[in-house]
């Protein structure tokens, strides 16, 4: 690996003797980790376990996940494992139910430790400016199961009209990409100082954005994934002067061997050096948002509903599809029946009056007809109320085909319907099963690209 010479000027002052250390560090193979979602267990043999995170987890190798199916039905999420350090900030500040944003989610590993992290009865907004990148994201959070949650496609300046909305404010702000060289040799190539300096100025922009929809007394997790103090410390010594924010500290076991602050100063701030964590380059900050100043009510615009226009009509079977049918609202988004809590109910409407909203709640089923489709939605949600369905365990190869959006054939005894399919008992999805096949309802846009299967398949 062939570092730019200016970064290792700048970097060789930052970090003085322990740069030998850290150069030696990105000439080896990156550690490779993963995040279990709890609502979906299953066996692994994982035991090496991040220490920051309760739900982190150390592979011995990079595995085939694009082919583990498992993945594929949110089981788990592939994450870098100083980025997990995220939940130890929750744990120690969060305790009772929040509305909660991650402002620059894709492609939503943040996002899905949020929500398993939150107190129950939270709502979380996971938000993506680059439209593409925001499908990704909803497509991952879909996966993880959690019905309270929206996925919006804006930029941070739209959420200024919410008022002081949230209670929480996750930003891990677009960086220079300093703490990625080992894992994204692009990052190499991309990388110079014009280039740190439109970043920090950036960060700077989007954190002045946001902080109007921060409740007075609410958090901001501030994260990078650089090592220059331009982008790290400083950034936050100007969040603390210019916007009025005190820093927030949590306990670390020295054995975790994360560095503190590098500028002097006695801000707290926590950085992942690849020569002293296992991970990745990552920095973090929390800060409380301080004065007096009044909730900002938002600032409503007119809706464009015909308020004469009746409801459609909601399929009855579509409640029974849930675990708890009681807890939610339903109601028809064109031919889509959704479900949404129905605590959350004046805030999902709110944000569709302000915002570009991408997904919320649960896609229960699709209307075609007479004809009532279940979605994948409902499949991957944990309030699926799998009861309800015919059922068929598939071996490996057919989840494989499955995931390709192949056709299938089942066995002779499998009922005609719509079925669900799971692999280890584990949802993937439904098919349609007319006998001599079964139509593969699984969504277009989600499916395994790849036409090989490797030589040698290592699943977790």
């Amino acid at each position: 690996m062939k570092l730019p010479q200016p970064f290792i000027e700048q970097t060789k002052a930052l970090l003085c003797e322990e740069y030998a250390n850290l150069e030696s560090a990105l000439q080896e193979e990156s550690p490779v980790s993963i995040r279990v979602n709890k609502t979906k267990p299953f066996l692994h043999n994982e035991t090496m376990n991040v220490p920051w995170c309760s739900s982190g987890f150390y592979l011995g190798e990079r595995l085939t996940f694009t082919f583990d199916p498992l993945f594929h039905a949110g089981c788990y999420y592939v994450q870098e494992a100083s980025s997990m350090f995220v939940e130890q900030i929750i744990r120690n500040y969060v305790t009772e139910p929040v509305v909660a944003l991650d402002l620059c989610a894709a492609p939503g590993g943040k996002s899905t430790h949020l929500r398993s992290l939150l107190p129950e009865g939270s709502f979380l907004v996971a938000n993506e400016v680059i439209r593409n990148r925001s499908q990704i994201l909803a497509e991952n959070l879909i996966k993880w199961g959690h019905p309270d949650v929206a996925v919006t496609n804006n930029d941070p300046a739209d959420f200024s009209d919410l008022g002081t909305l949230f209670d929480l404010i996750l930003t891990d702000v677009p960086c220079s990409g300093e703490g990625m060289f080992r894992k994204d040799p692009g990052a190499i190539e991309e990388w110079s100082p014009e280039n740190v300096t439109i970043c920090y100025q950036r960060q700077r922009r989007i954190i002045a954005d946001i902080w109007s929809a921060l409740k007075p007394g609410g958090i901001l997790i501030y994260s990078t994934c650089t090592y220059n103090l331009m982008e790290d410390e400083e950034n936050i010594e100007w969040i603390k002067k210019e916007l009025g924010a005190e820093s927030l500290s949590v306990d670390v076991p020295q054995e975790w061997g994360i560095t503190g602050n590098l500028a002097g100063t006695d801000t707290p701030v926590y950085r992942f050096l690849p020569h002293k964590t296992k991970g990745e380059g990552f920095f973090l900050a929390a800060l409380r948002k301080l004065g007096d100043d009044e909730i900002q009510p938002m600032r409503t615009k007119s809706s464009k509903k015909n308020k004469k226009e009746k409801p459609l009509e909601i399929p009855q079977q579509t409640k029974l599809w849930l675990q708890h049918p009681e807890d939610f609202n339903f109601e028809r988004r064109g031919d889509f029946i959704v479900a949404c809590r129905k605590n959350n109910a004046e805030l999902i409407s709110l944000l569709y009056q302000q915002l570009r909203v991408v997904h919320s709640g649960i896609i229960i089923g699709e209307v075609k007809g007479k004809d009532l489709i279940p979605h994948q939605s409902l499949a991957m949600s944990n309030e699926l109320n799998a009861n309800k369905f015919s059922s068929c365990e598939l071996t490996y190869e057919q989840a494989i085909s499955y995931l390709r959006k192949e056709a299938i054939v089942l066995d002779a005894t499998v009922p005609k319907g719509y079925l669900l399919l799971q692999y280890k008992n584990v949802p993937l999805g439904f098919v349609k099963n007319i006998g001599n096949r079964a139509n593969n309802l699984y969504p277009q846009e989600w499916r395994i690209r790849s036409g090989y299967l490797p030589e040698e398949v290592r699943c977790i």
